[in-house]
């Protein structure tokens, strides 16, 4: 299944003191997750364009945005032309999801779609082969610290099987949500090779170690 990329979520960080939170994962981490929620298409509110530009010119680590906000069409490419290495958008935000993709890796960034829990992976079968990565939600997006949804392992087994499948190996397949120590194992054997751990990550005495301990299960896991 190829290689394993943990990305620490801030959103469980010291929100100031955010680059030396950064800091404290960055010779472990493979990249960093910013979760940018506008309190509409979820309930809660994180970072502004303004402010996440300034975090990922000053962050040590590149930058996987994951948008949960209702306007990916204007926002997307601000964030590949700010300089993340990655843009994730939801499916669920947008019917524009072409010119969308497009619009990201024009700007230089890789393209990803989000899929909400209830979402089929069916939806979004025909965009696979234009994506960089596609996101499988394992909690409700708006909020850190909730509990692994186990019975999204069946998409993501399936999101796997369809991507080897069509021999589209080079989309990277990511999880978010409840990803832990006592779940990442699981979340690897159904297919998942790139994990967004938060609370996991940030609540743990060493952040760093917590990372390569995260890793290590992966890879022991296949």
């Amino acid at each position: 299944m190829g290689s394993i990329r943990i990305t620490p979520s801030i959103l469980n960080a010291d929100q100031e003191n955010l680059i030396p939170e950064i800091e404290r994962v960055s010779s472990t981490a493979d990249f960093l997750h910013l979760d940018v929620m506008d309190g509409i298409f979820v309930p809660n509110t994180t970072y502004s364009f303004d402010t996440a530009k300034e975090l990922i010119s000053q962050s040590p680590l590149k930058i996987d945005a994951h948008l949960m906000v209702v306007n990916p069409e204007q926002l997307a490419p601000l964030y590949s032309a700010a300089g993340c290495l990655s843009v994730t958008f939801h499916y669920e935000a947008t019917e524009n999801h072409r010119s969308i993709i497009r619009s990201i890796k024009a700007e230089g960034a890789r393209a990803a779609i989000a899929l909400k829990p209830e979402t089929p992976l069916s939806a979004i079968e025909e965009l696979l082969p234009e994506l960089d990565m596609l996101l499988i939600m394992t909690v409700e997006p708006g909020f850190g610290g909730q509990k692994f949804m186990v019975d999204m392992m069946p998409k993501l087994k399936s999101a796997r099987d369809f991507i080897s499948t069509n021999s589209l190996k080079e989309i990277w397949l990511q999880v978010d949500g409840g990803i832990s120590p006592e779940t990442i194992t699981t979340a690897r054997e159904n297919g998942a090779d790139t994990f967004v751990a938060g609370s996991a990550v940030y609540n743990a005495d060493s952040p760093g170690d917590m990372v390569d301990k995260l890793r290590a299960l992966a890879l022991a896991a296949g």
